[in-house]
């Protein structure tokens, strides 16, 4: 379901986490932790929060978008897997398919459509 400023308001409340500082959080606790397995949970969850527009900002802001290209490079599937689900959810915002053109990133996706992987495409 895509969300709102009223909707996170509500859901926030007075002592949740605002969605911006939750990101962050996420982003640093991938630069900062070596665990494959956790690196692989929070690109996961990265890729989840990225195909709602209300984060397009955030994603942005943070560089996001270029986390889930580097996460292209890395030789986890999983984290492969993760990025690219990120990477396809987040193009629907013109402004995240431009990143993913600037960084250099078409290559890249071309590259994940022969991985075999279950959950990707297989050529």
């Amino acid at each position: 379901m895509f969300t709102n400023s009223q909707r996170q308001e509500e859901r926030t409340r007075k002592y949740g986490t605002p969605r911006v500082q939750y990101l962050q959080e996420l982003v640093t606790q991938f630069q900062n932790v070596s665990a494959e397995e956790i690196k692989e949970k929070i690109v996961a969850n990265l890729a989840n929060f990225a195909y709602d527009p209300f984060n397009y900002t955030f994603l942005h802001q943070l560089s996001v978008i270029e986390l889930l290209l580097d996460c292209l490079t890395e030789p986890s599937e999983k984290l492969v897997e993760f990025g690219i689900g990120g990477i396809c959810n987040a193009c629907a915002d013109p402004a995240n398919a431009a990143l993913v053109t600037q960084n250099d990133g078409i290559p890249l996706v071309i590259q994940c459509l022969s991985i075999p992987v279950r959950n990707m495409v297989r050529t």
